[in-house]
């Protein structure tokens, strides 16, 4: 069976599962093109997660995946962490707020308890992917037997190999170009492998289907990455300009800038590619310190960014973007699908 016929869809288009960005109506109008929708709910409390899975299908009768962190987690470094609040000390006060005493760990990890599988299992959603990491054995066995695909992201070879073993699915190939967190598993190392090579690595050592994703902003490349051997594709910053995307105007405003982007992990404590400000010019120096870790240091980051807005500063936001971003279009979701299956129809 190809992968088109088990995710149930006619185009192999993927919405990237966007934390923070996707909502139920985008993911429901990818998903009524005959593509395939997706929510992004790492960031999202068990209740929440539920209302948006019951909204998108109200909106769509058709398959759409869910998406969680799977992180192991750890506890805070404190001396890291006062270290780190230290230096946005003075940042803070000239916005006429007050660096935090400490910081929180504000997202779970879908491996910490079983709150998310259960609400997984309750909604069956067509597919479930995660980022960071692997879920749980049990876990993975319980998705199998409700018939809930499972994917998972692979920044590198052994990461394939290892998603393969624990028996998932689907492998998502994340190359460097990809907006967003990095899905490495182990952030002390990160191959930085192109969207390219990296689907042809795994397609060499490894018989899962493969979804590439990183760096894809129209058909023509949509068209390269399946050349290459994957299956699939799946966009993120293509859709985020979207209406119905829950990104601010000053996200939008920056993506249609043509803007350049970079890897920091200076927001979250992850790396990830976002649009080049504050933390990438500022922050990221030769000398920067330590950070104290995911998703501690993103607790310090969303706090700064909301006092620095307060003043008509976005700089400090989290933009994620990928390398490509300076090809993005201004359309809806149902046309630049459209036009992406228009392109990837056409000989090169």
């Amino acid at each position: 069976m190809s992968l088109l016929e088990k995710l149930g869809i006619k185009h192999p288009i993927l919405l990237a599962p966007m934390a923070g960005v996707s909502t139920p109506e985008l993911a429901a109008e990818v998903s009524n093109q005959c593509a395939f929708g997706s929510l992004g709910l790492g960031a999202s409390s068990v209740e929440s997660a539920r209302e948006q899975i019951l909204q998108t299908q109200k909106l769509t009768d058709q398959p759409f995946q869910v998406n969680f962190f799977c992180h192991k987690s750890e506890p805070l470094d404190e001396k890291l962490a006062e270290a780190w609040i230290a230096q946005f000390k003075d940042k803070f006060a000239e916005y006429g707020a007050e660096a935090p005493k400490t910081l929180k760990c504000i997202y779970p990890s879908f491996r910490d308890n079983d709150h998310y599988l259960n609400l997984v299992l309750e909604t069956k959603p067509k597919a479930v992917s995660f980022h960071f990491g692997i879920p749980l054995p049990h876990q993975v066995q319980a998705l199998k037997e409700a018939g809930i695909l499972t994917m998972v992201s692979a920044t590198n070879l052994a990461e394939a190999r290892a998603i393969e073993a624990a028996g998932i699915d689907i492998v998502i190939a994340q190359g460097i170009e990809a907006g967003g967190h990095r899905g490495i598993f182990n952030t002390k190392f990160d191959a930085s492998v192109k969207t390219s090579n990296l689907i042809k690595l795994i397609k060499q050592y490894c018989s899962l289907p493969i979804v590439a994703a990183g760096g894809i902003m129209d058909g023509y490349q949509a068209r390269q990455m399946l050349d290459f051997g994957a299956e699939a594709v799946q966009l993120g910053t293509a859709f985020v300009q979207c209406k119905t995307s829950n990104a601010n105007d000053a996200y939008r405003k920056a993506l249609l800038s043509k803007p350049l982007t970079q890897v920091t992990a200076s927001i979250s404590g992850r790396p990830a590619r976002g649009i080049i400000n504050h933390w990438h010019r500022d922050i990221d120096t030769p000398d920067r310190l330590d950070v104290p870790g995911y998703p501690y240091t993103y607790d310090l980051a969303k706090q700064l960014h909301a006092a620095a807005v307060k003043h008509g500063d976005h700089g400090y936001g989290a933009f994620w973007a990928g390398s490509n971003s300076a090809q993005i279009r201004e359309m809806e979701a149902s046309d630049l699908i459209n036009q992406l299956i228009l392109e990837m129809k056409q000989q090169p």
